[in-house]
């Protein structure tokens, strides 16, 4: 991931022509590194495991069905090969590399990489979360330990939205590749996202779930990573999980 960024990726920050930026649907940005990015993950994936379905963003956008065969597979890896593309277009540094591995229903292994910070996260269920080597633990506040960090929303409708008895949604950094990182760093509440992809997901849930945090649906129910589609809310702890939940029902 780190050589497929300094290839095609980091010479495109803050230099990139009107012609190499697309839209996939309105205001849906696509540019020519997220195309070559992900085109060398997937080759690199396909040939280390040749048995696996590969799921892309950009390739899903061209073959929608990947996307059942992938949600049958027993062995799948998704690729998000920029995620927060708006950031990177705008010259944001807040962008990701991100790669999320699936095995019999379950998210195995998730890598992140923030070129721009230069952060290396990855997780191996059972065995931690793990920053440039360093393990996570989740910092963020729990429920009920006074005034913290705000509670965040990918939804740019829901922001300012009241959460009853907890406080106000504001804005994410509009990159589940930095989002997740945030929340276990303790800069978020929790995180609400009111749909998903699994490229967008997968290695982030990962993430959390080692370091301690939870993640399931806006309605409660547990995490399907070969089910996303609805929305989904990640804590640092049940308590806060659960709160937020009743919250946004009410």
């Amino acid at each position: 991931m780190q050589e497929v960024a300094e290839q095609v990726i980091n010479p495109r920050f803050r230099s990139l022509a009107d012609h190499q930026v697309t839209e996939k649907n309105p205001g849906d940005l696509v540019t020519i590194a997220d195309h070559e990015s992900e085109e060398l993950l997937t080759a690199a994936l396909t040939a280390a495991f040749p048995d696996a379905v590969v799921l892309g963003e950009e390739a899903h956008a061209q073959e929608p069905a990947l996307l059942d065969r992938f949600n049958a597979a027993d062995h799948g890896f998704t690729v998000d090969p920029v995620d927060g593309t708006k950031n990177f277009v705008n010259g944001s540094p807040d962008h990701a590399v991100m790669i999320g591995e699936v095995r019999g229903g379950e998210v195995v292994r998730g890598w992140i990489w923030q070129p721009q910070h230069e952060a290396a996260y990855v997780a191996e269920r059972g065995a931690g979360a793990f920053l440039n080597g360093t393990r996570l633990t989740m910092a963020g506040p729990g429920l009920g330990e006074g005034a913290g960090p705000p509670y965040r929303t990918a939804r740019r409708a829901w922001v300012g939205r009241q959460l009853p008895a907890l406080g106000t949604l504001e804005l994410t950094w509009a990159c589940c590749g930095v989002d997740y990182p945030h929340l276990i760093a303790g800069d978020a509440r929790a995180l609400v996202y009111n749909h998903s992809k699994p490229w967008d997901h997968l290695a982030g849930s990962l993430l959390v779930q080692e370091a301690g945090g939870v993640i399931g649906g806006l309605d409660g129910s547990p995490f399907a990573a070969q089910a996303l589609g609805g929305g989904l809310v990640s804590a640092p702890d049940r308590a806060t999980y659960d709160a937020v939940v009743a919250a946004l029902s009410a």
